[in-house]
């Protein structure tokens, strides 16, 4: 997911409309603050590595046109795209009380090894870790370390990997325990959200009707969309054009077939603002409130679209 600096302005001013409530609902549950980090996992010599692995600090060129993928690409997309959703429904299914998410990172990353590909959140642009675990009041790109996920919790898992060329992206977030009610509506709610703004897209249709439809379903559930972070195209490359925005919102851009990009939102129970810790990762709320988020990796076709980060 990018994270964009000036997202406030740009809420601003590519929205229609005014924000629209100001009392919250924050039901119950457990402030993080980050604990210790472990050393990264080691990568095989025979894993192929995208070129960031050996330029620390290096990053996707998100200039340009969107890229229009050939036959071909578009099948290595659904093979990197497949083997991330199948990786992340084992993950969310080891998820319990107790284990910490430095656990998770050494079982996601693992399984990725395991299926000849790399961890793409590794190393990119200075990452230290494999997968990013987002807990509670953490809206996204949360570092894996040693606090264990106690009951209550919500946590989003966000996996993608580089598959034989090409970079498969999804997340979910998990109820850990006995979630309390606002809690279970947050993470349904976002989820739909989701779902709902995928049945907008095609070829032919503007890119603001993703967000237009992922804010016009938070207002419905009195939700808040957190504008700060934006959904991207992705193929050989991590992050590139064309940006996804996932608030209302008037920005240029058409959905061409063979196009992939992802489709991101984070909802809140409170306010649209984040902050980013010393880290230089991590983005909290800054009222504390959760927040939850889904994502598919999805392809424009000539007659629709196909969501390509769908579990076996």
């Amino acid at each position: 997911m990018k994270f964009l600096k000036a997202a406030n302005k740009l809420y601003r001013d590519g929205r229609r409309g005014f924000f629209w409530k100001k009392d919250y609902d924050f039901g119950t549950c457990n402030l993080v603050e980050p604990g210790s980090v472990s050393p990264e996992c080691s990568v095989p010599e025979h894993i192929t590595k995208p070129d960031y692995y050996y330029v620390r600090n290096s990053a996707s060129d998100c200039t340009g046109k969107p890229e229009i993928k050939t036959t071909e690409q578009i099948h290595r997309m659904r093979e990197s795209c497949k083997l991330a959703a199948n990786i992340l429904k084992k993950t969310c299914s080891m998820v319990e009380v107790g284990i910490t998410t430095d656990d998770i990172d050494a079982f996601v990353h693992n399984e990725v090894i395991k299926a000849n590909a790399y961890p793409s959140p590794l190393r990119y642009m200075g990452f230290p870790k494999s997968v990013c675990t987002s807990v509670n009041n953490v809206a996204c790109h949360g570092i894996p370390d040693d606090r264990k996920l106690l009951d209550g919790d919500i946590i989003n898992i966000d996996i993608t990997v580089f598959y034989q060329g090409y970079h498969g992206d999804c997340s979910r977030t998990v109820n850990v325990g006995n979630v309390d009610k606002r809690g279970r509506y947050l993470v349904d709610s976002t989820e739909g959200s989701l779902n709902e703004s995928i049945l907008c897209c095609g070829p032919g249709q503007p890119l603001c009707v993703i967000g237009k439809s992922i804010e016009k379903y938070a207002k419905r559930k009195d939700l808040t969309v957190m504008p700060a972070f934006l959904g991207h195209g992705i193929g050989s490359f991590f992050h590139g054009p064309p940006d996804i925005f996932h608030f209302d919102n008037n920005y240029p851009g058409v959905m061409r077939p063979g196009m992939t990009f992802t489709i991101e939102p984070i909802l809140t129970l409170g306010g649209q603002d984040a902050a980013i810790l010393e880290d230089d990762w991590t983005a909290v709320s800054v009222d504390n409130a959760r927040s939850a988020q889904f994502e598919h990796t999805v392809l424009i076709t000539d007659n629709g679209c196909e969501v390509l980060t769908v579990p076996d």
